[in-house]
């Protein structure tokens, strides 16, 4: 977002690790302030649950906040790191207060974090509604609270760019037989991605003539540290720079998300077109 006399604004959330992490680095490397979220603080405390309820307890996950934090602060811009948790309305507003305090603005948020426990992905026939009653909790209630309370401030000012972390599991119809046998696809998952997804085209509807851009980013199969820890399968996932590097393509010229307003874009398609991460895809690919 060009035309700023200082430097510009994001926020970031679940910028501990995976795709939140990289948006947050690209951010900073393109010249942005970054205020970023997430629930571990400190290297060494992270944990992730198990998504299916017979697979057992939390295992352990690096990243926090503070080495994301770090991170940014080597790459010469300002960083404010905030503890938030989807499961606390509270800690989602304190988490909005706390970054217009300190800055007086978000120019662009970035909604990424997103509730991982037991049930997420259990099967239909045996899923225990409280999961599910959670899950749309954290991935789409607190979702919209947050954009609710940074809203204002873009409109007040006319401007602001809203990019929500979807996932085509919450839009397609095709049954996905392997990655259900996998255990790595759940309907509380679909269905929460599902109605989060719904956001942004009406976001746009509703306020691009405030200056608001809002736009879904469909990361694609993405291989994580979550991921990688739970001993998921790797379909030869990419790697969270690939969607990172295009969150940052997207913030650097409004211009650019033309195309996109009010709808889907596939970051792993955006990135290999314009070749934005060296060596990925990987030429064998």
């Amino acid at each position: 977002m060009s035309g700023q006399q200082s430097s510009p604004t994001a926020l970031v959330t679940g910028a501990s690790r995976g795709i939140g992490r990289a948006s947050a680095l690209a951010l900073a490397e393109s010249g942005f302030d970054v205020a970023i979220t997430a629930r571990t603080v400190r290297e060494g405390e992270g944990t992730v649950a198990q998504p299916t309820t017979d697979a057992g307890g939390d295992v352990a996950v690096s990243g926090s906040l503070e080495t994301t934090a770090a991170e940014i602060a080597e790459r010469g811009q300002r960083v404010l790191p905030i503890t938030m948790d989807l499961l606390s309305a509270d800690s989602v507003r304190a988490a909005a207060e706390t970054a217009l305090n300190e800055w007086g603005r978000v120019d662009v948020l970035v909604n990424n974090a997103i509730w991982s426990g037991p049930g997420l992905l259990d099967p239909v026939g045996v899923l225990d509604l409280e999961a599910l009653d959670t899950a749309f909790t954290a991935n789409v209630l607190r979702q919209v609270l947050l954009t609710q309370l940074i809203l204002p401030s873009m409109i007040e000012r006319g401007s602001g760019l809203i990019l929500n972390l979807t996932s085509s599991a919450g839009q397609v119809d095709d049954p996905p037989y392997q990655v259900v046998e996998l255990k790595m696809l759940g309907y509380a998952h679909c269905a929460s991605k599902g109605a989060f997804h719904r956001m942004a085209p009406l976001l746009q509807a509703e306020h691009e003539s405030d200056g608001i851009t809002a736009i879904n980013i469909d990361p694609g199969f993405t291989w994580t540290e979550a991921m990688a820890a739970l001993d998921l399968h790797n379909f030869g996932g990419a790697p969270p720079e690939a969607t990172g590097t295009v969150v940052a393509w997207l913030a650097e010229d409004i211009e650019r998300t033309v195309e996109w307003r009010g709808r889907t874009l596939n970051s792993l398609e955006l990135c290999a077109q314009l070749g934005l991460v060296q060596g990925w895809p990987p030429a064998d690919g």
